[in-house]
């Protein structure tokens, strides 16, 4: 909830010192929030406004995260936030 929903993932890869039984990756992330509500998006030219919820704009993080591949259990993951959710 506190990321939001992710969106999008890309350029997928492994991190870290090679370990036995642990598999370690990192992406690129985007996540996406929503409004408390719906927001009208004015639509160019003056035609009024679309029903389209505004949300929150978009966040893009780095994800680092290490699976047990016996059990294919998360053992850490975190999420480095690099820039705010803009629009």
């Amino acid at each position: 909830k506190e990321l939001g929903r992710l969106n999008k993932v890309t350029t997928v890869l492994g991190y870290g010192s090679p370990s036995p039984g642990t598999l370690a990756v990192r992406f690129n992330a985007s996540f996406r929030k929503g409004g408390m509500g719906r927001s009208a998006i004015p639509l160019p030219f003056g035609l009024g406004q679309s029903n389209e919820s505004e949300g929150r704009g978009t966040m893009v993080g780095q994800v680092k995260a290490a699976i047990d591949t016996k059990t294919g259990k998360v053992t850490s993951c975190s999420v480095f936030r690099d820039l705010g959710y803009g629009r």
